[in-house]
């Protein structure tokens, strides 16, 4: 359902205006801006309101680097997001998944393998993406490890990159250069998970 086309086309640097020059700065600066951030740059406003929340999400939040990368590639997993899964699966590596776990996350919280506590978390992408809300027996799981605040950074973790998958799929934002596809990563196996491309 992603559009064949981006609907948007990423901002090339000529075309900025200060705003959007001001706003981008920070990504110049480190030689690559990733096409999400150009893309957004239509609006903005919005982008730079958008980013202290992302960078909180992303940088600032209560959850270790590992569970918040759990939550982020499952979400994008299920919105069939290949922009967010690609780019995740990079920053998961670094925060300590394996491969074989970025596999296992497209299989879900009753894949074999997991940890009660994996699983949960895994569970409560599942239930917010599918009702919205994180049952009892999967917050209660939950709170068995973390604390108050970690657990709303579970959900607002959840929603911001549901939120993101919907602009990424909506605006059909293209992979960045190097950033593989869900037909290009190098996990052992997929299975019958794989989704079309």
């Amino acid at each position: 359902m992603t559009p064949a086309r981006p609907r948007l086309e990423p901002l090339p640097e000529q075309d900025w205006n200060d705003e959007q020059r001001e706003v981008l700065a920070p990504f110049a600066e480190r030689g690559h801006i990733p096409n999400i951030f150009t893309t957004l740059a239509h609006h903005p406003k919005l982008l730079k309101r958008w980013l202290v929340f992302a960078n909180h999400i992303l940088g600032k939040s209560s959850l270790p680097g590992r569970e918040r990368e759990i939550l982020i590639l499952r979400i994008g997993w299920l919105c069939r997001a290949e922009y967010e899964w690609g780019q995740h699966v990079q920053i998961g590596r670094r925060a300590g998944l394996t491969s074989a776990e970025i596999a296992r996350i497209s299989a879900g919280p009753n894949a074999p393998g997991w940890s009660p506590i994996d699983a949960a978390l895994l569970r409560a992408v599942d239930e917010l993406h599918r009702d919205a809300v994180i049952s009892d027996a999967t917050w209660a799981a939950l709170a068995t490890r973390f604390d108050t605040q970690q657990l709303l950074d579970i959900i607002f973790t959840v929603g911001n990159y549901n939120l993101v998958s919907m602009a990424l799929n909506s605006l059909g934002v293209r992979l960045d250069e190097g950033i593989p596809g869900f037909d290009q990563l190098d996990c052992d196996d997929f299975g019958s998970n794989r989704p079309k491309v």
